[in-house]
């Protein structure tokens, strides 16, 4: 569904599309072949291997995406930002906690109603179980979309620089909780510590593209080339030398891995954006409803690989991984995209209705939080 508050962009909806996939596609071959374990061998599948990396993405996407509407909008209102954000995620984020609460009855206290604001810390009951697991970067999220506002006046105000020095911040803490934590790389992987520089990237990744729009323009099919490269890169080398599935429990790649990670991606929604590929109207239409649903595709997608599991078992075709998987992640894909279909049009839908314009674009003054 469309914002009020920015131009359409489908070219942003079907990067939420890559998003999910990625994250699917990492979940599926894990599930079923990989078991959790990493994949040094064959730093070529990082994609896939290390494709957790669709969470950076979503990530970066999002600081990406709000900058641009604060640059649209230099007047936001707080509360019916938070309202629409509200409205955007809860409804079918509540429907996945109540589920995870629900198989955990036995367990329950009355005080883990509180991780509704904490998904990803502690023993969270959504972290619980596989089917329900995708929903710790909720939090991270919406701690994004409470300060976003006054990181997009400040920005604004500021410049560019305002967000580098909170980079250097957020590097200087990473070093910190680096040497204190003795589990330092989930620590990086799961909290704000770790993620929260991939949305200001996403926000500085805005302001240059807003900049320098018409050069980006001019050269976006080579640039575009260059960031498919570095991200396959990137994932590559993180495959190879530090996998999230390493038994070390702190590695020192950890530390500027999140930047790194967002940089490539931040180049490459830029480079996305900016050049003009002309698609099929039939693979336009395809990949923006996959932007559409995205949000659910990403929340069941989990759900649909346990029961597929519990119900087929593994497929083996030729017992090689890449064949298998691939052929596993194709038919489970079409079936996600139906449940997803499906709670987007009766979850997500018409509550996303209800959302109203939160910016102005017409006040005088550079940026006012209200």
């Amino acid at each position: 569904m469309q914002s009020a508050n920015l131009p359409h962009q489908p070219r942003l909806d079907q990067i939420r599309f890559l998003a999910a996939g990625l994250v699917f596609v990492f979940h599926v071959f894990h599930f079923y072949y990989l078991h959790w374990q990493p994949a040094s061998d064959r730093p070529w599948l990082g994609l896939i291997s290390e494709g957790h990396t669709g969470v950076g993405l979503f990530f970066t996407l999002s600081g990406f995406l709000f900058m641009l509407i604060a640059l649209h909008n230099p007047a936001i209102d707080y509360r019916q930002f938070v309202r629409n954000r509200f409205l955007r995620i809860f409804p079918l984020f509540l429907t996945v906690f109540v589920l995870s609460i629900s198989i955990g009855r036995d367990t329950f206290r009355a005080s883990d109603i509180l991780y509704v604001f904490f998904s990803n810390l502690g023993q969270a009951p959504t972290s619980n179980s596989f089917i329900t697991g995708a929903a710790w970067t909720i939090s991270l999220e919406f701690t994004f979309y409470l300060v976003f506002p006054f990181l997009g006046r400040f920005a604004l105000e500021r410049g560019p620089g305002y967000l580098a020095r909170l980079l250097l911040l957020m590097l200087l803490f990473k070093l910190g909780a680096y040497g204190i934590s003795e589990r330092s790389t989930h620590m990086f992987y799961s909290t704000l510590v770790g993620r929260f520089d991939q949305f200001l990237i996403g926000m500085l990744a805005a302001l240059l593209y807003q900049r320098h729009r018409e050069w980006l323009g001019r050269h976006g099919h080579l640039l575009l080339g260059i960031a498919v490269c570095l991200v396959v890169l990137n994932s590559g080398l993180q495959a190879r030398y530090a996998s999230y599935f390493l038994p070390q429990p702190k590695q020192l790649f950890w530390v500027t891995w999140s930047m790194q990670e967002a940089a490539g991606w931040a180049f490459f929604i830029i480079a996305w954006t900016s050049a003009n590929l002309r698609l099929p109207a039939w693979l336009e239409r395809l990949l923006q409803r996959g932007g559409e649903i995205s949000f659910s595709f990403y929340l069941l997608h989990g759900l649909v690989i346990y029961l597929a599991y519990q119900t087929l078992g593994p497929l083996v075709l030729t017992g090689r991984v890449l064949v298998d998987g691939t052929v596993t992640a194709i038919v489970l894909y079409g079936v996600t995209w139906l449940v997803a279909s499906l709670s987007y049009e009766t979850i997500e839908r018409p509550f996303l209705g209800l959302r109203k314009r939160y910016g102005r674009s017409s006040e005088p003054s550079p940026a006012t939080v209200r």
